[in-house]
């Protein structure tokens, strides 16, 4: 075996970039010799350090804990680093855990979208609150729909999974549809889980009329009239802006016939 090994040689067998080499000698957390041309040259005690590096950075310990614990070795530092190594793996274990159950939820609500059959047919459904998180925004396009949806989530990307069980959705503006405007929007949200502490507003429980439909969002044009003349022909009165569901849509699938929308307005009896 050899004593000693070159930075090229490091480099690649770790894949350390030279600049970490570097940057780990420049704080004093590796020290190899130099040949007589100057060449950095690493003992087997510098790898010894770097197998710990390694180790401790994968699992994103800070670097002045590593450093600390190289240069005070005891077996009861050296207990306290394995101890908060399993602190930090169960950390990681239980957030996998989620992300986990995340997937299992939205495979189940996915399979369960994609056998929907009760298609533009209107029903009367009651539903319970639904905590969301909500950019608020007037706009008319597709385009700016999916800008806005793309905002929302970056700054709640640490809780949002696309393709988890968060459904993403608008609101529409009620006054305009009145007047015959059915493609003006208000706001876009993502509905969170039911247990989620951290959300802007709460959509109400109540009575609601459904619709669903597969295929292109121009759809909405004719449905939203039609639900709104059934309100009226039954006694009900919309009384918040309707909302567009988007069940099944980019995210899952670019075939547009298998998209899955549900409008919805929340009505109340019309005294």
């Amino acid at each position: 075996m050899k004593s000693y090994y070159k930075i090229n040689e490091i480099s690649n067998l770790y894949n350390i970039g030279k600049d970490s080499l570097r940057y780990y000698e420049e704080i004093g957390m590796l020290k190899p010799a130099r040949d007589t041309n100057g060449y950095r040259l690493y003992s087997i005690q510098d790898i010894w350090k770097l197998n710990i590096i390694k180790d401790l950075r994968n699992l994103n310990m800070p670097m002045e804990v590593i450093k600390d614990y190289l240069e005070n070795k005891t077996i009861e530092n050296t207990l306290d680093i394995l101890n908060e190594e399993i602190t930090i793996i169960n950390k990681k274990l239980d957030q996998l855990k989620v992300q986990k159950n995340t997937i299992l939820s939205r495979i189940k609500s996915l399979k369960e979208d994609a056998a929907e059959n009760e298609i533009e047919v209107i029903k009367e459904i009651d539903i319970d609150e639904r905590k969301v998180i909500v950019l608020n925004d007037s706009f008319s396009r597709d385009e700016e729909a999916d800008f806005l949806i793309k905002k929302l989530h970056k700054k709640h990307e640490d809780k949002l999974y696309l393709l988890g069980n968060n459904y993403v959705g608008v609101t529409m503006d009620l006054v305009k549809i009145r007047d015959g405007v059915y493609n003006a929007y208000t706001s876009v949200f993502f509905v969170l889980e039911s247990d989620d502490k951290s959300y802007d507003k709460v959509l109400p429980q109540g009575k609601y009329l459904s619709l669903s439909y597969r295929g292109p969002y121009e759809k909405t044009n004719k449905f939203i009239p039609l639900m709104m003349e059934y309100a009226q022909n039954n006694g009900y009165k919309v009384i918040s802006d309707p909302i567009e569901l988007y069940k099944i849509d980019v995210h899952e699938t670019s075939i547009i016939d298998e998209y899955l929308t549900e409008l919805q307005m929340q009505v109340t009896v019309d005294e």
